[in-house]
């Protein structure tokens, strides 16, 4: 059994930046506070990003506390340009990341203490800072058929980049931001591409001011304070409208089509009786948080989703996520982990009492 005060699980944006707070308001690491990572090695999801998703196509990448990330070759890869960047950031601040190490439950301990369950161990903690993203519950949707399909069938999270698609036809399924740029990688390379939406996409003309961000930051931390699963920022946001998203409206890359009723062995259907036959099926269609190691704290609403004020669970002022929700950009998640360490300064000292 490993004591401390805090226990902090992931390693990304969220996790170090939560890191460096403790850091810098007395929190020693190794003592005070633990950081565990299941990845391999520093870059939180980032680590694990297809290659063509260069250093110059990331949008919004906010530096890290007190470390800017300058000279990054915009050609790059993002997987090794932020890696590097983490990497250096954890040795820089000495943050002591521990991994491999994977966070198997929390559970109520002894005397107001909560038990981290891990594969390295057990952690007895005053308070725990949750870090741990989505890039590990991809959202693959259900269609009848699915399971008949005979071609190939994979989500963004393992997107290998455009070339493995050459010649072949490709339905892109999601009106994110990775659908959109998976088709406009994909479609040079392809037979062809069919775009497939539940909801008709919306482009953002216009600049992304921080007003625009401030509304739809409010709009996914009200589905949270009501524990509701929060929902992406580009879902209220919409998509930018920039000179790459027009040209592929105008050459028809990005001609939307509505979602279909079902798959067959050769493709995908409608009811309408359309039919585009199909040797890959690609699901952009996002993540959900990963919390499952928080289930037996019971801290779901009925809505589905964890109930939180600011960052603190509302069920139990102990859990802090971080990087969750509203928290979910890199400059939310910066700005989520310095108010995250504020308030686990203020439980009470000793012995906390248990939620």
């Amino acid at each position: 059994m490993n004591n401390t005060e805090v226990v902090v699980i992931g390693a990304g944006q969220a996790g170090l930046s939560s890191a460096y707070h403790l850091r810098r308001t007395g929190f020693e690491p190794g003592r005070d506070f633990v950081v565990l990572d299941h990845s391999p090695g520093p870059g939180g999801a980032w680590q694990f990003r297809w290659p063509s998703l260069t250093y110059g196509k990331v949008h919004g990448m906010h530096a890290l506390p007190g470390m800017e990330l300058t000279g990054a070759d915009p050609a790059r890869p993002s997987s090794e340009v932020i890696a590097e960047y983490f990497a250096t950031y954890e040795r820089t601040f000495d943050l002591r990341v521990r991994r491999p190490v994977d966070v198997h439950a929390v559970r109520e301990g002894e005397s107001g203490r909560l038990l981290v369950e891990t594969s390295a161990g057990t952690w007895a903690t005053r308070a725990l800072i949750n870090a741990t993203g989505t890039w590990d519950r991809p959202f693959w949707p259900r269609r009848p058929g699915q399971e008949t399909f005979r071609g190939r069938q994979l989500h963004t999270a393992q997107y290998p980049g455009p070339e493995e698609f050459a010649g072949q036809r490709v339905v892109v399924v999601g009106g994110g931001a990775s659908g959109t740029q998976h088709l406009m990688e994909i479609a040079p390379y392809a037979a062809g591409t069919t775009w497939v939406t539940r909801r008709p996409p919306v482009f953002r003309e216009g600049p992304f001011t921080e007003d625009v961000g401030r509304e739809a930051v409010a709009l996914v931390e009200e589905r949270v304070r009501q524990g509701l699963p929060p929902r992406s920022v580009v879902s209220v946001t919409g998509l930018p409208l920039n000179d790459a998203i027009r040209q592929a409206l105008a050459d028809g890359v990005l001609d939307r089509q509505p979602m279909f009723d079902r798959i067959t062995p050769e493709g995908v259907a409608w009811n309408d009786g359309r039919h585009v036959d199909a040797d890959v099926i690609l699901w952009a269609t996002g993540f959900r948080a990963s919390v499952d190691h928080l289930a037996p704290l019971k801290l779901r609403e009925h809505g589905g989703g964890i109930r939180v004020e600011g960052t603190r669970a509302v069920a139990d002022p102990r859990i802090h996520l971080v990087g969750y929700g509203p928290s979910a950009s890199t400059i939310g998640a910066n700005r989520a982990g310095r108010a995250a360490v504020r308030d686990i300064r203020r439980l009470p000292a000793g012995e906390p009492v248990a939620a």
